[in-house]
């Protein structure tokens, strides 16, 4: 009960806080590729904000870090071909506006491109983690710049996420020569890497389809846009799932920035039209993958595996190394909401008022990514072991207190977690 009103409190300060920066809508009316949700560039938001400067007596020894494949193509043949098919059969049967005929042209000519590489990563995410690489070794020079530091990478068995990991490894290897990269995929690995949904977490999640569907169809509205595409509305009306359709063409429309071979199509829509998709799917995602009340707060332990492993990890480290992981956002998000980083792990009953408080286009872009990183006193001083925690390499609160924010003690941390995992296992599996 204390924890839980702990958690309201963070949340309801939260809102304050974003109500008084901007709103969603606000957010995306001036950064329209921010409505794209798990589909946004990572480069298209970028962090701006210096990091906090090492603590006075202290020096960085260890990073450990979590990280999403960058952008790629979409994952299904149908997500694509669902949008030209109608539009096809639409100019085939005369039924199609000029603006219709354009629409069909541009994803026509993007179309074969996807042949053979739904799924892969593009152009745009490998430099995704290039810059994050890059980036990492100015974060944080008096560690990669240890002579023989070793680096540990690991990845899921996926291209898009083997590719990823490569990218990194080569800024950090073109920083360092003398690193020591330790490069592996495994199926072994997966267990913690890409974690399936237990039992009772797929129960849960099944329980929040239903709330989920009942958004989709409220806060899609196709009546402008059919008629923008299609000459004849009761030849579309009876030929075409229209918010079926809408949202398909929303998902390849907002996909776009994931290629340099940019077809425009998110000017198809209005700004009310772009946040209402993105309001779907930030319901969807946060019943799916967040700390939900209405799917018993639960679905963020998916990722306790990855936890356990962060903390064993961590507890291994005596000289200067590094631990990445790459994988994926239904990774990447829920450990955001089980580490409550910043408002990730926010309860809100409401779901109207859901981006008040919760919005996800700040916890899983293209090439999301945790970072720990690791503080201990410099030789001869005393004191505790520090690690401040990096979302997108801007830095975030953590659920224990601290009277140096962004740093807190890592043994306080680690046995806040510990105990989380330990509850949430002595559940039992049906319970």
């Amino acid at each position: 009960m204390k924890q839980r009103l702990m958690t309201l409190m963070i949340a309801a300060l939260s809102a304050i806080s974003l109500n008084a920066q901007q709103t969603t809508l606000e957010e995306i009316t001036q950064n329209r590729f921010l409505c794209a949700s798990n589909y946004l560039d990572y480069d298209n938001y970028p962090a701006t904000e210096k990091l906090t400067k090492t603590p006075k007596g202290y020096e960085i020894y260890y990073l450990s870090h979590y990280g999403r494949h960058g952008s790629r193509w979409l994952l299904n043949e149908n997500d694509y071909l669902n949008v030209i098919k109608p539009l096809r059969k639409a100019k085939e049967q005369g039924k199609i506006t000029s603006t219709g005929e354009e629409v069909l042209r541009k994803l026509e000519a993007f179309y074969p491109c996807t042949i053979n590489r739904l799924g892969d990563l593009t152009h745009v995410g490998e430099r995704q983690h290039h810059g994050i690489g890059r980036r990492m070794t100015e974060h944080f020079p008096e560690l990669f710049s240890t002579k023989n530091i070793p680096i540990d990478a690991r990845s899921t068995v996926v291209i898009r996420c083997i590719l990823s990991m490569t990218a990194e490894c080569e800024e950090l290897s073109s920083f360092n020569k003398t690193a020591r990269i330790h490069n592996d995929v495994s199926q072994a690995f997966q267990y913690y890497l890409n974690a399936p949904l237990d039992s009772r977490l797929r129960r849960h999640s099944r329980e929040g389809w239903r709330v989920i569907d009942s958004y989709r169809d409220k806060l899609t509205d196709s009546d402008r846009l059919m008629g923008l595409l299609f000459s004849d509305p009761t030849w579309a009306a009876d030929s075409v799932k229209g918010k079926s359709f809408v949202r398909g063409l929303f998902e390849v429309a907002t996909n776009m920035q994931s290629h340099d071979q940019y077809e425009e199509l998110l000017d198809l829509f209005t700004t009310e039209e772009c946040y209402h998709q993105w309001q779907i799917r930030n319901i969807d995602w946060y019943l799916r993958h967040g700390a939900a009340p209405q799917t018993g707060g639960l679905m963020p332990f998916s990722q306790k595996d990855l936890l356990k492993n962060i903390i064993a990890t961590a507890d291994t480290v005596r000289q200067k190394q590094a631990t990445l992981r790459f994988g994926h956002e239904v990774c990447v998000m829920p450990l955001a909401c089980l580490l409550e980083l910043g408002n990730c792990g926010a309860q809100v009953e409401n779901l109207d008022t859901l981006d008040h408080v919760w919005r996800n286009y700040n916890i899983y872009p293209m090439a999301c990514n945790i970072q720990l990183a690791f503080y201990r006193p410099k030789k001869g001083k005393s004191g505790d072991i520090l690690v401040k925690a990096l979302l997108n390499e801007r830095e975030v609160s953590l659920p224990i207190p601290t009277d140096r924010y962004p740093y807190y003690k890592w043994t306080d941390l680690r046995n806040y977690y510990k105990e989380k995992i330990a509850r949430y296992e002595s559940l039992g599996e049906d319970e």
